[in-house]
């Protein structure tokens, strides 16, 4: 499956790390620092541009380490990158810390899945099969 990139970034083009990874990392594109607050986000460009075939999704995740060790996740975690969309990849970064954090040109902020996805057909109906669990909400199952 090809990927199709235009990288107008200062880095080489991303890769899978291990031959069992499903994400690859993206790597901030920045001019000069920037700073995130505790609680503050801010879109973090990468200054990548993707052609995904149709039928498929990038699926922008938080970096395991970033968050375990800094607290910084992806705040719309996972996002959507659709398939007709040729913008700038733009990572959603929030700094869930006490402590402000850095992030400079390089730093790797995120990664990314390519995913297969179906596209549903909507059929109203008056009513829905029913279930053992029928409307019970959150928390319902017990588990």
């Amino acid at each position: 499956m090809q990927l199709r990139i235009i990288n107008k970034s200062r880095h080489s083009l991303p890769e899978y790390h291990t031959s069992g990874s499903a994400g690859f990392d993206v790597r901030a594109d920045l001019n000069e620092p920037i700073i995130l607050s505790s609680g503050e986000w801010r879109v973090i460009p990468t200054g990548l541009f993707v052609q995904i075939p149709d039928g498929y999704e990038l699926q922008v995740r938080s970096r395991s380490g970033l968050a375990a060790k800094n607290g910084l996740a992806v705040l719309n975690s996972p996002g959507t990158i659709d398939s007709d969309y040729r913008g700038e990849i733009g990572v959603i970064l929030i700094n869930h810390s006490t402590k402000p954090h850095e992030i400079v040109n390089g730093d790797r902020v995120a990664q990314l899945v390519l995913a297969k996805h179906e596209t549903a057909e909507f059929v109203e109906v008056s009513e829905l099969d029913d279930t053992d669990r029928g409307q019970g909400g959150f928390g319902h199952t017990g588990h």
